[in-house]
């Protein structure tokens, strides 16, 4: 992939609001990752791509170039296993972890009869958060290796069906990126292209996205990069999560389509909730919601995670929709065998 671009062009055309097609965009991101650029100039262009909206184009030559600077997991599953991711852009109001807690459900769930699906296991891609409470420092609490080896993240998906692929490790052309976006201080591109690129390649994903325009880009997006079945969400208050404080929208990729759906916890039984009652105080706080959640304590944030495992059961096509998704979610969380996934996986990490 050629890393020849004139920056100064670009930045000129950002700046009289051109956009970049995506054969553009991959050069200009080649460019960067490859450390062909200097940060002042990484600098105007992650804060220009902040000013307007970036297009479909930008964010796929973008994504295209990260995919091919991953350093992957060693992990190919066997027939009949699924591989569903559940990152998230972050960047919305901090609630607890939510998607982290629902990937041990998913992994712990049974696939629907008939579903042509044996196994979901997940490849949980994620980072620290400016907050504290991210994923990795979530799972590290929760006793989790977060520092894993490449080969030992494949040795807990075998093991446990889950792996945490920590984004420093799998991502190391990212340091050229790294103290400008620290120094800039607000989200860029690089929190959507982040749920993007995930290190096992997974290409069943659900996403929660901080803003609702995010929902079209980020769906076209996986389209364009080929994603078998994917969700895109965001809630009507704010959420990058399925949730039960308000309804949430979804854009669906499916069969080389892109639907709208809308998602109303009550449709399922799921009373309404403020978002103070499944917000986390702290890192500490987060991962003892997580542990309640799995020990099957009732309430609001139990009944989020089921939501959100139900939702990544039907990217695996584990099951047709989130309605019959839902009880295998939660048979999950009752038999313990989300919690087992938790335990094992702790396990697991640290053997390697």
């Amino acid at each position: 992939m050629p890393n020849s671009v004139d920056i100064r062009d670009t930045l000129a055309r950002l700046c009289a609001r051109e956009t970049l097609s995506e054969q553009e965009s991959e050069a200009v991101f080649d460019a960067l990752l490859s450390g062909s650029l200097e940060p002042t100039q990484i600098a105007s262009l992650l804060s220009l791509l902040q000013t307007r909206p970036i297009t479909p184009d930008e964010l796929t030559g973008a994504a295209r170039v990260m995919r091919s600077r991953v350093e992957p997991v060693p992990y190919q599953p066997e027939p009949g296993t699924v591989i569903v991711d559940t990152c998230g852009t972050g960047g919305a109001p901090k609630t607890f972890n939510v998607s982290t807690a629902a990937a041990f459900v998913i992994a712990g769930s049974r696939p629907g009869a008939g579903s042509g699906v044996e196994r979901v296991v997940v490849a949980k891609h994620g980072n620290r958060s400016r907050t504290g409470r991210g994923s990795a420092e979530v799972l590290a609490r929760l006793g989790v290796n977060i520092d894993a080896s490449h080969e030992t993240q494949a040795a807990c998906l075998r093991a446990s069906g889950v792996c945490f692929c920590f984004a420093i490790h799998h991502h190391p052309a990212m340091k050229h990126a790294a103290p400008v976006r620290r120094d800039l201080g607000f989200p860029t591109v690089f929190n959507l292209l982040g749920p993007l690129t995930n290190p096992c390649g997974a290409t069943r994903q659900l996403i929660g996205v901080y803003r609702p325009e995010f929902v079209g880009l980020l769906s076209e997006t996986l389209l364009r990069l080929g994603a078998d079945h994917a969700i895109v969400a965001h809630s009507d208050d704010g959420l990058d999560e399925l949730t039960v404080t308000a309804p949430t929208t979804l854009g669906v990729v499916k069969g080389g389509a892109v639907t709208t759906e809308r998602v109303d916890p009550a449709s399922f039984g799921m009373p309404g909730a403020p978002i103070g009652s499944v917000r986390a105080r702290d890192e500490s706080h987060a991962a003892g919601i997580v542990r309640s959640v799995l020990s099957g304590d009732p309430g609001p944030a139990a009944d989020m995670v089921v939501l959100t495992a139900a939702a990544g059961l039907v990217v695996a096509d584990a099951y047709p929709t989130i309605g019959e998704a839902i009880d295998a979610a939660r048979a999950s969380i009752g038999s313990g065998r989300a919690m087992g996934t938790l335990e094992r996986l702790a396990q697991a990490s640290r053997r390697g």
